[in-house]
């Protein structure tokens, strides 16, 4: 019977006690160390970008003259371009080599962070954020791939992975907290800024320390599959949004909904046909991806919109200001950091799929014990032990996806399952705040004051908790299945 580290127990049961001396855990070297800390510096510093802004929008929209409705749109132009070009950069990365668009991505998000921080108009700004995410869609999906490579698949690879994914939420709870620092004690305009040097170290670093992965055969570019993936995700994203913003009924947010799902099956109509495909039909029947990268939409879509759900409760209802809900926010990051650590252990030990039930769970019980929130500041006690338990459960959940959606699969199939991985977790922050958003909308309606934001916020919450535990559930159970039939797909 093979162990738990093996790719048919991947999405499946963990193994059973075994006789004999137990395996010597396999150590990481000195190359390994620095190659891992490049790639995790780089992956963290693009969390952190996505959030940093989040609490400064108020001082960027008074310091550059941005509508109070055109605020939203710093976070979006950022979210569209990421979610929408990283299957197509996943592509680009077997192209022209994951180390080269790397590396080139991140001089990108470099220099796009310095046209943001020197920003004196909206549009500057905006355009800054269009290239910060392009830079994102290029850098996140060949950084993953270059780590994937780097670590074969087992022990180690799930213990990078567990730490690429407690940096990356870690990183996201930063920058919220980061961002009010910032913004209180120096100007937003360092929340663009603190990118130049460490782009400007890895941009140096990388060449000498990171080892190119490509296959051993140039692809073509699926051209009508990149045009199709890529602008279906944008008019879905911006539904979404726009959803968040104005209602589901607005014809305008119909209709960048029905183009968008119009294209994403245009896209797999596509894909069966063409000659290179950009994701082979095959790769999108596994089960290990559909179900885990399911898994990955769900976990970062509920956990990024509950940082946005709390935000409105700790500011509308609590009255704390910016720099105090950022603070706020770093219980939740030290959780999702302790579930990094422990991820890939626990994968090693129950087997992915079980890593995934157990994280789900365990963040749908806290997420829902936050439904007793009240308008009594002692309830921020409650916020904290729940934020904390959590973040730790949905880290469980994080690398329980990743592991799964990347197991199993060639390294010249790295680039493509490593794309679709990144582009689920952009989707799921891209979607998660509006569709919640929506959710509190719909609640409160016309009310205003705490008692009313109190009320849509308590809804979203139990609308969170369920949407995780169905998730979890979902994919545990088709896991499971996958496991009984491992050559399906």
């Amino acid at each position: 019977m093979p162990t738990s580290r093996t790719a048919s127990s991947d999405i499946g049961p963990a193994a059973g006690p075994t006789t004999g001396p137990p395996a010597t855990s396999p150590r990481m070297s000195g190359h390994q160390k620095l190659v891992l800390a490049l790639l995790l510096g780089s992956q963290f510093m693009i969390a952190v970008d996505f959030s940093i802004l989040n609490v400064a929008l108020p001082v960027v929209g008074e310091g550059l003259g941005f509508s109070l409705a055109g605020l939203q749109w710093i976070a979006t132009s950022f979210a569209l371009a990421a979610a929408g070009f990283t299957l197509l950069f996943g592509r680009v990365a077997d192209l022209v080599g994951r180390k080269n668009l790397f590396v080139g991505g991140m001089a990108v998000l470099g220099l796009s962070s310095v046209l943001g921080g020197l920003a004196t108009s909206p549009e500057v700004l905006l355009t800054a954020r269009v290239l910060q995410g392009l830079a994102t869609a290029a850098v996140t999906p060949a950084g993953l791939a270059l780590l994937t490579t780097a670590f074969k698949e087992g022990p180690l690879r799930e213990r990078a992975l567990g730490l690429n994914g407690a940096l990356m939420s870690a990183g996201f709870t930063a920058g919220a907290i980061l961002g009010g620092l910032l913004t209180d004690l120096l100007s937003w305009r360092w929340a663009f800024f603190i990118n130049v040097p460490v782009a400007a170290l890895v941009v140096i670093l990388a060449p000498s320390v990171i080892t190119d992965s490509r296959p051993a055969e140039r692809p073509k570019l699926d051209v009508p599959g990149a045009v199709a993936v890529t602008g279906g995700l944008l008019l879905l994203v911006l539904g979404l949004t726009r959803a968040g913003e104005t209602g589901w009924t607005r014809p305008a947010t119909l209709a960048a909904l029905a183009a968008g799902a119009v294209l994403l099956v245009a896209f797999v109509h596509i894909e069966q046909r063409a000659a290179a495909p950009l994701v082979p039909i095959r790769v999108l029947k596994r089960r290990s991806v559909v179900w885990g990268n399911t898994a990955g939409l769900i976990a970062f879509a509920t956990e990024t919109s509950l940082v946005f759900l709390l935000t409105l409760y700790l500011q509308e209802v609590l009255g704390h200001s910016a720099l105090a809900t950022g603070l706020a926010f770093g219980v939740l990051g030290a959780g999702t950091v302790v579930g990094g650590v422990l991820g890939g252990r626990a994968v090693g030990h129950f087997g992915n799929r079980r890593a995934i039930v157990l994280g789900g769970t365990v963040q749908a019980a806290a997420t829902l014990s936050l439904v007793a929130l009240g308008t009594s500041g002692a309830w921020i006690w409650l916020l904290l032990a729940a934020t904390f338990v959590g973040g730790v459960g949905n880290m469980l959940m994080i690398v329980g996806f990743m592991v799964t959606a990347t197991s199993g699969l060639p390294d010249e199939e790295q680039g493509r399952a490593t794309g679709l991985a990144t582009m689920t977790q952009q989707v799921g922050i891209a979607l998660g705040i509006p569709v919640m958003s929506a959710v509190v909308t719909a609640r409160t309606g016309a009310a205003s004051g705490p008692e009313a934001v109190l009320s849509g916020v308590s809804t979203a919450i139990l609308v969170n908790s369920a949407l995780v535990l169905a998730g979890a559930v979902l994919a545990g159970y088709f896991l499971a299945g996958g496991a009984r039939r491992p050559k399906d797909g």
